[in-house]
């Protein structure tokens, strides 16, 4: 299990992390996690196209980063630590054009300083639509 004290977290708080910010705007929803994974949703519609009516990388590089900087501050105690992502890369593999994509990430490390999780985007045939890895930082709250 790879959740800080040991249960799978609430996924309700975590989407509401975002209600006043960016993944709110976009859509994003927490909807399911396992003991070593978890993942999101996001609608393809016109918050999250590009003009030709296509999943927009840039809202698929969010929906990775959201899912997976999320995820990794709750494999922390979060009263004493936040995870913001260091790097992130995308391979946009095919298009979307309506519907939902789905984001399931799993960390690849969880160190004491940085953590790094692979992030696939599906859509709702469960086609591949996007191969994304992150690295989060570990900080202490103290410094932020």
């Amino acid at each position: 299990m790879i959740w800080f004290g040991g249960t799978r977290p609430d996924l309700a708080p975590m989407t509401g992390l975002g209600t006043n910010a960016l993944p709110g705007h976009l859509g994003i929803e927490f909807v399911d996690c396992g003991d070593d994974w978890i993942r999101g949703r996001m609608p393809v519609d016109e918050r999250t196209q590009q003009p030709f009516q296509r999943l927009h990388g840039g809202a698929s590089v969010a929906l990775a980063e959201t899912i997976a900087s999320v995820a990794a501050s709750y494999c922390v105690d979060r009263e004493k630590f936040a995870a913001v992502g260091m790097e992130i890369n995308a391979n946009h593999i095919r298009p979307a054009y309506s519907g939902w994509v789905y984001a399931t990430a799993r960390p690849e490390s969880l160190g004491r300083t940085t953590q790094v999780w692979t992030i696939r985007i599906e859509d709702e045939a469960g086609k591949l639509v996007c191969l994304s890895r992150m690295t989060a930082a570990i900080i202490s709250l103290e410094r932020k």
